[in-house]
């Protein structure tokens, strides 16, 4: 028993030096080198085009394109419009003393002057002028009160501090018209929503007023502010911000109106590069041309969108899509992204599913050409949502494609990798630790006998 007890040990030395020489070895020598199934986004990633600032065109959409047709970064400052709701509910008093539309009052004071002094902003009511009872006049009730340019505090505070609340809630019209106000150039365009209501004034209908936006492709994002904990503005609040991808937030105090406001409308007015509107093709052979850059689309339920990359030789291939779910679908869904030669043959894919409720589902996959030489990648977005007839709706889901090439990491080495490489040091240490268990073994036995003997 005692020698058994010492081989135990012995090969338990063994293994502990395997473990640890194992675990100090570098990562890449336990990779099998394949694809991986997802990818993550370029730290800082690429703008389509960057550097191309000859031959570009403006398209009528506000996509700019250079001389290939490939999209490019925009170069407009951002806009942000805010959309204050000044209908008759806003007297209400229940913000932590104030009247909904004083807590607003302070909250565009304290915004104003925290916004740089070249920032773009405009300022438009709803509800702020017809207190009467037709609905044809209450509900064409909007007028911007402070034209989206150069931030100008007195003009802002001034015409904020007249309100009064008034009249109907026509929030479609309102975000229609708010659109316009900020133009239809290549710039990032955002509109911050306050209203404390649902929108009595239908049609149009507020979220498919949002849906139509978001699927023009024009880098419209529209956030929205609830003033009150009401579940049917929640639900249509949530609704325009889903359908565009911006942010509901409902608040309950001045203080958190203030900071809430004040974050959104720094970060419309940021200097960010938005995505570059892309329209898929419904198969690879005239799927667009994509070059590294993040890149915005839509895609209906059950279908599929094409995109083309072209890579070098020793070039790898990293891209990952999302899928925004603007509306209710099955609570069983999938997207896929699949990467495929112009024959058709597999060489990457990846996949992201769900179930219950999500705002974003996302697929992402790398691959590389091997050292061989270039060719060009077909990637296939498609998703498994269905559901309602709303999920088969127009428009089609918002996507989200983002497409980095990168030099391909060198190819691992020919001779064996991880324990391949390793049966011989394994087979060495075990010997070292048999034989260490045999003579400690021979020892304990030794000193037994000398202890015993008289």
């Amino acid at each position: 028993m005692i020698i058994l007890r010492r081989l135990a040990a012995g090969a338990a030395i063994a293994l502990a030096a395997f473990i640890s020489v194992g675990a100090s070895a570098p990562p890449s020598a336990w990779a099998d080198g394949g694809a991986a199934a997802t990818a993550t986004a370029p730290a800082s990633a690429g703008t389509p085009g960057d550097g191309a600032t000859d031959g570009t065109t403006v398209n009528s959409d506000g996509t700019t394109v250079n001389s290939d047709g490939i999209p490019v970064a925009p170069t407009d400052p951002p806009k942000v419009e805010l959309v204050l709701d000044v209908s008759g509910s806003m007297a209400a008093k229940d913000l932590g003393g104030m009247t909904r539309i004083a807590a607003a009052q302070s909250a565009f004071d304290q915004v104003v002057d925290a916004l740089p002094d070249d920032d773009q902003v405009g300022v438009r009511v709803l509800g702020a002028s017809y207190p009467g009872t037709s609905k044809t006049v209450g509900c064409a009730d909007t007028q911007q009160i402070v034209p989206v340019g150069q931030l100008n505090r007195d003009d802002i505070k001034t015409a904020v501090a007249a309100l009064r609340p008034t009249g109907w809630t026509p929030i479609g019209l309102a975000l229609q018209d708010a659109a316009k106000d900020l133009g239809n150039d290549a710039s990032s365009r955002r509109i911050v929503l306050i209203s404390d209501g649902e929108d009595d004034c239908a049609p149009p209908n507020p979220c498919d007023v949002a849906r139509s936006l978001a699927a023009q492709g024009t880098h419209l994002v529209v956030d929205t502010l609830g003033l009150t904990l009401d579940d049917g503005v929640r639900r249509q609040l949530s609704c325009i911000s889903q359908a565009t991808g911006g942010t509901y937030t409902a608040v309950t105090s001045e203080s958190q109106l203030s900071h809430r406001l004040t974050q959104l409308v720094q970060r419309a007015t940021a200097e960010t590069v938005p995505p570059a509107a892309v329209s898929g093709a419904s198969s690879c052979a005239s799927a667009p041309l994509l070059t590294p850059g993040v890149y915005s689309d839509r895609e209906d339920a059950q279908a599929d969108r094409w995109y083309r990359v072209t890579l070098a030789p020793d070039q790898e291939l990293r891209a990952s899509a999302s899928v925004a779910i603007d509306r209710a679908v099955d609570p069983h869904y999938a997207v896929t992204l699949d990467a495929t030669g112009p024959d058709g043959s597999p060489l990457a894919a990846g996949s992201g599913t769900g179930a219950g409720r999500t705002d974003l589902v996302s697929a992402g996959l790398r691959w590389s050409t091997g050292g061989s030489a270039g060719r060009t990648v077909c990637l296939d977005v498609a998703n498994a949502f269905s559901g309602a007839a709303s999920a088969k709706g127009q428009p089609g889901f918002p996507v989200q494609l983002t497409v980095d090439v990168v030099q391909a990491a060198p190819a691992p080495s020919t001779r064996a990798q991880g324990l391949g490489a390793g049966w011989l040091f394994l087979g060495v240490l075990a010997g070292v630790g048999l034989i260490t268990g045999l003579i400690l073994g021979w020892l304990g036995r030794w000193r037994i006998a000398i202890w015993r003997t008289p």
